[in-house]
């Protein structure tokens, strides 16, 4: 995403091609890092595979996150037969703050209205060394919290609703990055086999970030939803470390879906607000795009049937406020 005007997300692809290939070197021993130096690092190919790195983390990070991850698995429910549930997995794949509070605000907005306490898994990048806490929102933690999600469901019965946001890339899709010690990406091919692979195939998959409609074309089924924040040529706005909100959470998670309203009616009400908030600024306008499978209505229709029939009040400074 970009604050405004300027190139921020340009200015991150450039950091984290650069610490991947230091890290790369870092890695290997003279023989493969000269080879790595002759052939060249190449940041695309290693996002297919959901690569990530971790640099200077203690012993204590690493023991931490492996019991917060634990503790979040060990608390999800089992699913009911005869009854669409819904398991929710929100990740932010970036320290700065506004990523974690953008997806912490989805998990507790999509977990209220679809029914899935006690089914959701909320990650998010900038994890200390307590032993508690929110779960490192990293590519590996997100591959294991999707796993533990599927052997809890009735895949042919539930339903995935998976939110991720971060700074996205249109040639390696989704960047994870804790400061200066954790770095790695996600794409689309990588994000696709990963679902196909545990078996989702009712899934609702909201992308907050830079060029993620580059996602769309890979994730797409007759059972799936997908909105993403921007087109595969475009980037959102207001993603500033400071701000409460990016335009896309806030549109979506804080106004459209908190209302006890159609998802294709909160949806609408979404890109409007942002086409309003980028015209207002002269934005060159993100474009965010949504798909919904010819069968999607199937397991839609009865969770909407059941959702909420109150609002709740939104939260935090809106995001047009901060641009």
């Amino acid at each position: 995403m970009e604050i405004g005007g300027g190139g921020r997300d340009d200015i991150m692809r450039k950091r984290l091609k650069a610490s991947a290939l230091a890290l790369v070197m870092l890695a290997t021993s003279p023989a493969t890092g000269q080879q790595q130096q002759q052939q060249g690092f190449n940041p695309v190919e290693a996002a297919k595979n959901g690569w990530s790195m971790e640099q200077n983390r203690s012993a204590i990070w690493h023991l931490a996150q492996h019991k917060r991850l634990a503790t979040a698995i060990a608390a999800l429910q089992p699913q009911r037969n005869g009854v669409v549930d819904v398991y929710v997995v929100s990740i932010g794949l970036d320290s700065d703050p506004v990523f974690e509070h953008e997806a912490g605000e989805a998990a507790k907005v999509l977990s209220r209205r679809y029914g899935a306490t006690g089914h959701t898994i909320f990650l998010a990048a900038g994890a200390d060394e307590q032993g508690s806490g929110t779960p490192q929102g990293s590519p590996p933690n997100l591959a294991t919290a999707l796993a533990a999600v599927a052997a809890k469901m009735n895949l042919k019965e539930d339903v995935l609703i998976l939110f991720a946001t971060s700074h996205g890339d249109p040639d390696s899709g989704l960047a994870y990055r804790d400061g200066n010690k954790g770095f790695g990406a996600i794409a689309p091919v990588r994000l696709a086999s990963l679902l196909d692979d545990l078996g989702f195939e009712r899934r609702m998959i909201l992308l907050s970030a830079c060029y993620a409609g580059v996602f769309l074309p890979l994730l797409t089924n007759e059972n799936s939803i997908i909105v993403t924040a921007a087109a595969s040529n475009r980037t959102p706005f207001g993603c500033a470390p400071g701000n409460d909100w990016p335009f896309f959470g806030d549109a979506l998670i804080n106004n459209g879906l908190r209302k006890p309203q159609r998802f294709d009616k909160a949806t609408e009400e979404a890109t409007g607000l942002i086409a309003k908030w980028e015209n207002s600024k002269q934005l060159l306008p993100s474009r965010p795009q949504s798909f919904v499978g010819d069968k999607a209505n199937l397991w839609l229709g009865p969770l909407e049937a059941r959702m909420p029939k109150t609002e709740t009040p939104k939260v935090g400074k809106a995001a047009i406020d901060s641009f």
